[in-house]
């Protein structure tokens, strides 16, 4: 019975239907009498294990259906959402549409005003006709073409500066203590600019790599070193989406949030990210060339580091405007006169990438897995939990946030102005883009091996006979990508899953796809291919781990070597 908590049961049913329909070859007897004769003891031992399967599954409450989650998503990823660019008229139709079900469920506002928690930002763009990035060999000028070779990053480059100077090769840029790893040691990086690629050693564990490689912690080591500028370039090996696709959408404007406590760039004059297939001209004359530094990146083995002998000579004009968003908030009280002051937070992002450069005609960017999905989930525990008048002890806290395609700007305006008590709020648990597209047979689970929510999570998974991995793509560094990291920043424990696939599988394959195709694009829209069951069946493990979360008495807890456990001692 214990085993049989860890198997899928297609895979059961699966297994006992081969052996019915080709005994022989199931069994591997010659004769037919001793086939018959061992096809009945499995038979028998077959109804032992179906009773057994029967048992587990009434164990294993479900409550989705996939229905209720897609109605959801067709509303926010409609063409009249307009695609929900931060602080578009489409965003605020989405965020109202979400309020609305919030007050038909009767939950509770937590933000400033209402629902709503105000967020001020400094939208910025490149204006490329004054803005040129010229590499210099032997005296000799080679003007780059913006969007081709490299363009510039908006948020963080100053602007209206003459940046002329020396480049320096320095691996990942990455200064890691934990590790005794740094790629700076001996480098003269004063009054230079540092190209590196991203990506980080193997031998770094990958959560603790990813934060490292944050836009605040990279930019602290390398400047510390003396660098006035990065020129980023892409890892061949980790690009989700290709170079195309990433050029199309530099001239869309970035976001910054207003707020000294905000600024994590200071001192950064230039920010570039550079095209990996026009790469080798930054490495003329070093004796080393971009193939091979890529294929050592491809690997996480470490990078040498080196002058180059090409410098550079840039200048960017930025546009700027002001721009103003909302967070949505709202909590489902907890009945427990002690706990219900505490909050299980679960949030999503609203906003997508609203209305861009054409792809194929189509310039409509609906963000229907990215993160109409998401945010579904949290309207339908919502629903779940009001319409079941489910009890529990700490009150679930949904937070719907604003800004997260301009760099998790809104779960971080939150998480440093939370509208809750920062000690109340216990753990938080985020839903971005977890791709329903293939059944649901493997939970991929960031942050697995951090806190005990990934023993939390790996028992409600048991519950449907789903096992979780952790993640099995560090070079994507998606544990820093999404929303939780702004909670674990502040001390609170945090993770996000997704529907995995097994390495290698057809259902892999067809993930890469996605993003390789449909990954901030317009074709992320309602005509996409969804797997309904999938989706429902994330639903259900995600709603036992919220109830686990919200009815034990135990706040959720940092495993003891996880780095990340320092934030909660610098919270206290």
């Amino acid at each position: 019975m214990q085993r049989i908590e860890y198997l899928s049961f297609p895979a059961i049913l699966s297994d006992l239907c081969e052996t019915i329909v080709e005994p022989k070859a199931a069994l591997g007897f010659p004769s037919q009498l001793g086939a018959r004769k061992l096809l009945k003891v499995k038979l028998a031992a077959s109804v032992i294990v179906l009773v057994a399967i029967a048992s587990w599954a009434a164990e294993a409450p479900r409550v989705f259906d996939g229905q209720s989650w897609w109605s959801y998503v067709k509303v926010l990823a409609s063409d009249k959402m307009e695609g929900r660019e931060t602080g578009s008229p489409g965003l605020q139709r989405a965020e109202a549409y979400i309020v609305d079900q919030l007050n038909t469920l009767n939950l509770v506002p937590k933000g400033v005003s209402g629902f709503y928690q105000p967020v001020k930002f400094i939208s910025r763009r490149v204006d490329e006709k004054h803005s040129h990035i010229t590499l210099i060999l032997d005296g000799h000028p080679h003007r780059l073409i913006l969007g081709t070779d490299a363009f510039f990053s908006s948020r963080v480059t100053l602007g209206d500066e003459e940046i002329k100077t020396p480049l320096v090769f320095a691996g990942y840029g990455l200064k890691i203590p934990e590790s005794n790893y740094d790629d700076l040691q001996g480098l003269d990086l004063k009054g230079k600019i540092a190209v590196i690629i991203y990506g980080s050693p193997g031998n770094v564990p990958s959560a603790l790599a990813a934060h490292y490689q944050t836009v605040r912690e990279r930019w602290k080591s390398l400047r510390e070193a003396g660098a006035i500028g990065i020129i980023s370039i892409m890892n061949p090996a980790a690009m989700d989406i290709p170079w195309d696709r990433v050029a199309v959408s530099r001239n869309e404007p970035s976001m910054t949030l207003v707020g000294e406590e905000f600024e994590e760039t200071t001192g950064e004059k230039i920010g570039i990210t550079f095209n990996p297939e026009r790469a080798e001209q930054l490495f003329r004359g070093s004796g080393h060339n971009f193939k091979e530094l890529a294929g050592l990146a491809a690997v996480r083995k470490p990078l040498p580091h080196f002058p180059l002998v090409v410098s550079i000579d840039a200048k960017a004009r930025i546009e700027t405007t002001d721009i103003e968003s909302a967070n949505v908030v709202a909590a489902y009280p907890g009945d427990d006169p002690e706990l219900s002051k505490e909050y299980v937070v679960l949030s999503a992002h609203v906003d997508h990438l609203g209305i861009g450069a054409p792809i194929n005609g189509d310039k409509l960017y609906n963000g229907a897995m990215d993160n109409a999905s998401g945010c579904a989930v949290l309207l339908d525990i919502a629903h779940a939990l009001r319409e079941g008048h489910t009890k529990t002890r700490r009150s679930v806290l949904f937070v719907f946030v604003t800004g997260e395609e301009k760099g998790l700007l809104g779960s971080k305006y939150f998480a440093e102005h939370p509208t809750v008590e920062e000690r109340s709020m216990v753990a938080d648990i985020n839903i971005d883009m977890f791709l329903p597209i293939v059944p649901l047979k493997l939970m991929t689970v960031y942050g697995l091996a951090e806190s005990d929510l990934g023993d939390r999570i790996t028992e409600a998974a048991k519950l449907y006979g789903i096992p979780v991995q952790p993640d099995p793509e560090p070079l994507r560094n998606v544990f820093i990508r999404s929303d939780q990291y702004n909670f674990v920043r502040h001390g609170i424990p945090a993770l996000m899953a997704d529907v995995g696939a097994v390495k290698g599988s057809a259902d892999e394959n067809k993930q890469f796809a996605w993003l390789h195709d449909r990954y901030h694009a317009p074709s992320d829209d309602l005509d996409q291919p969804v797997n309904l069951p999938a989706a429902a069946l994330y639903e259900d493990v995600m709603y036992q781990l919220v109830l686990g979360v919200a009815d034990d008495v135990r706040r959720p807890q940092w495993k003891r070597d996880s780095f990340f456990r320092r934030y909660a001692h610098a919270s206290e």
